[in-house]
């Protein structure tokens, strides 16, 4: 699985880790002898969402790699036809992952912010 789909699979297990949790003040009892499954299911999120950041801070360092590269070279951050690149490849394997491409593209554009917000720092800053 390559970087972006891990990164995609990750965030969205994060997403929806959040979705309703206003809803779950209500207190859930197991069944006597039988595991909770909503405890259990919640450790399992709790876990992934760990590792989606983690990958995201992965991706982050990777970008400032890149960030050193443009500054040193007066590449400008802003790289629309690669975005667009990036966005189309997510786009369709969040589609084999039954993720719609308006998700896809906030989730992209989200973590594009963040992308060009630690270039411009770099460039800021060399």
């Amino acid at each position: 699985m390559n970087l972006y789909s891990r990164i995609l699979f990750s965030f969205t297990v994060f997403l929806f880790s959040y979705t309703g949790v206003s809803a779950q003040h209500t207190a859930v009892k197991a069944a006597v002898g039988k595991p909770d499954l909503l405890q259990i299911s919640r450790k399992k999120i709790d876990s992934l969402d760990k590792q989606l950041i983690e990958l995201i801070g992965e991706r982050e360092r990777v970008v400032k790699e890149i960030g050193l590269y443009k500054a040193q070279n007066n590449i400008p951050p802003l790289q629309a036809d690669r975005f667009k690149q990036v966005l189309k490849k997510s786009i369709a394997a969040g589609g084999k992952e039954g993720l719609s491409a308006g998700f896809i593209t906030e989730l992209m554009n989200a973590i594009h912010k963040e992308s060009l917000r630690i270039e411009e720092e770099i460039k800021t800053t060399n």
